[in-house]
């Protein structure tokens, strides 16, 4: 028999369904209510929502059936896990479907590392979509291990599951209209763009948006939030492991301004995501701070859905895929059960079959992604900050970091001779960020303070956007050891006192990526976490994710690449030493 008439047969009540959810309760996000019914499907549709008979039948008795979750912007590699490891920590959470920007792995490895991640993506039980790498590297003061130019782009909008351009962070350029990034706009003429312009207003912002530039995840105030959805941009609602803007946008919730919003993660680490879980867990909070619970809903699921045009997902309605959740509270959020295309694939907690195809992704083919160190062994040597000659030193300045934010501060500090500029009583610290994938030799020192490291040094291949190697350390010499030592693992993490590596996790996957199990990564970082706290590291300060960040040169407004300290919002080099 014809599906579509079998189809047509099931919703009229002339055939029995497949699969038929009986008296629950309906997440309506068209009407904005509760509805009781039966909810009917044939293989992999929703036919018919009212009084269904089916071939299996589920009582939904005091339970609620609720659209599957859609995180609108995430990069599966700041999980850290292998896309097949995340599908099946993100599933049991209700999550069907991510908007993913590979821009992590691409910055490592090019177009190979869009490969690998398309390849790594399929047959899951969570569909994955893409938007492409914008800023690859994502700035001039930055060095990646590749360059995605639009020429390289333009084929992969050819894929299916490519729906545009990620995430455009080179505002500037897109205003003074570069040339490269208006050709990477034109081709991506008539599909997604998204946004990132941290603290863009007025005209400039108008700019920005006549460009084609339909949202962004990096509102961390309201009024910067409701500028933009005045403007018709779409506001994504960011709660991940570093950047937290829940409750500071918990207004959104309200009428109208939900409308035009939708949930996203954008960096979780596996740690948080077993714990606390995903857009589950946003809308948990969301409804603890007192908003709507189908309003949050519709936000982690509708919203995503109609803004990226995956017109079958989002809603529980005949014609829509059959992703839904049974969950037993609407407030809490407890989800019991996960069906995907019709299909049951986590139930309590737990992925029906836990799927991996790890193995396969380390083929002849993706050699590469997991050999991606290219730099010559440190000295301590290489750590030391040239004093100025015969010039007396007013000040230097200081990385400052922000708790629960990325963004930084310019801080102005006296200088600590005797000791290279470091001042461990006033949280004064050096950082490096080193230039790993072409061996170019180029490395970037200064300063940060808000971490609050008492002693030793620590070492990560994961560094946003690039990914150099980044070393923040009390002293040179524990410092050039954490770094050696993260490059022998060809990636990772490494802590290191006096002299002795403490402790050590490998990523190597691009130096991002780890090959266990979720379970497995996460007790390693909480591990080698707590390590890092008994060094000092100020309480709250996440040791790994805030050192990520700091290499960022498109988020204001201090920041250290391999080519020195960028002031991002004057877009120039500035110097360490201030000098009269």
């Amino acid at each position: 028999m014809n599906l579509l008439d079998r189809r047509i047969k099931v919703a009229s009540g002339r055939e029995k369904a497949d699969l038929v959810f009986k008296n629950g309760w309906i997440v309506n996000v068209f009407t904005m209510k509760l509805e009781k019914g039966d909810v009917a499907i044939c293989q992999d549709k929703i036919c018919g929502i009212g009084l269904y008979e089916g071939i299996e039948e589920i009582d939904c008795e005091g339970k609620y059936i609720v659209p599957g979750l859609i995180d609108s912007h995430i990069h599966i590699e700041s999980s850290m896990l292998h896309p097949s490891e995340f599908a099946n920590t993100v599933v049991p959470h209700g999550t069907t479907t991510i908007v993913t920007d590979p821009h992590e792995i691409s910055n490592v490895s090019g177009t190979d590392g869009l490969e690998f991640m398309l390849d790594a993506t399929t047959e899951l039980p969570l569909d994955v979509y893409f938007l492409l790498p914008s800023c690859v590297p994502s700035s001039k003061f930055d060095e990646s291990g590749a360059l995605l130019d639009a020429e390289k782009l333009k084929p992969y909008y050819e894929h299916p599951r490519v729906l545009g351009l990620a995430e455009l962070m080179d505002y500037k350029g897109t205003i003074s209209g570069d040339k490269e990034i208006l050709k990477k706009l034109n081709d991506a003429s008539g599909k997604i763009v998204d946004g990132h312009a941290p603290g863009l207003t007025g005209k400039d912002l108008c700019a920005y948006v006549v460009a084609g530039v339909l949202s962004d995840h990096e509102c961390t105030t309201i009024e910067e939030a409701l500028e933009r959805i005045r403007l018709g941009q779409m506001v994504m609602i960011r709660e991940g492991t570093a950047a937290r803007n829940l409750e500071d946008l918990i207004d959104l919730f309200k009428e109208p301004y939900y409308q035009r919003c939708m949930l996203a993660t954008d960096d979780k680490h596996p740690s948080d995501l077993l714990k606390d879980g995903h857009i589950d867990y946003i809308i948990r909070k969301a409804v603890s701070l007192g908003a709507d619970p189908i309003r949050a809903i519709v936000m982690g699921s509708y919203q995503p859905a109609r803004y990226f045009g995956l017109k079958d997902k989002g809603a529980i309605a005949p014609n829509y895929a059959a992703d839904l959740l049974v969950i037993s509270n609407l407030k809490k959020f407890t989800v019991e059960k996960v069906y995907k295309n019709g299909h049951l694939v986590a139930e309590k907690g737990m992925v029906s079959n836990h799927l991996s195809n790890i193995s396969a992704s380390k083929s002849d083919k993706y050699e590469k992604i997991y050999d991606s160190f290219h730099l010559e062994k440190l000295r301590s040597s290489d750590f030391y900050i040239q004093e100025p000659v015969n010039q007396p030193i007013k000040g230097i300045r200081v990385i400052g970091l922000i708790f629960n934010q990325i963004g930084t501060t310019e801080e102005i500090e006296g200088y600590n001779q005797e000791n290279n500029g470091i001042d461990v009583s006033k949280d004064i610290l050096k950082l490096a960020v080193i230039e790993r994938h072409k061996s170019t030799g180029n490395i970037g020192l200064g300063y940060v303070s808000g971490y609050g490291l008492q002693s030793g040094a620590i070492a990560s291949s994961v560094s946003h956007d690039s990914h150099n190697l980044i070393i923040i350390g009390t002293n040179e010499d524990d410092m050039a050891l954490a770094a050696n030592t993260v490059q022998e693992m060809k990636g990772g993490y490494v802590l290191v006192n006096n002299g002795a590596i403490i402790d050590k996790l490998s990523l190597p996957i691009a130096g991002l990526m780890s090959d266990k199990k979720a379970v497995d990564l996460a007790m390693d970082m909480d591990r080698i976490k707590q390590k890092a706290y008994t060094l000092g590291i100020a309480e709250g300060v996440d040791p790994f994710m805030t050192l990520a960040f700091i290499s960022l040169p498109v988020i204001p407004k201090l920041r250290l690449t391999t080519k020195g300290l960028v002031n991002v919002e004057e877009q120039k080099l500035v110097p360490i030493f201030l000098e009269n």
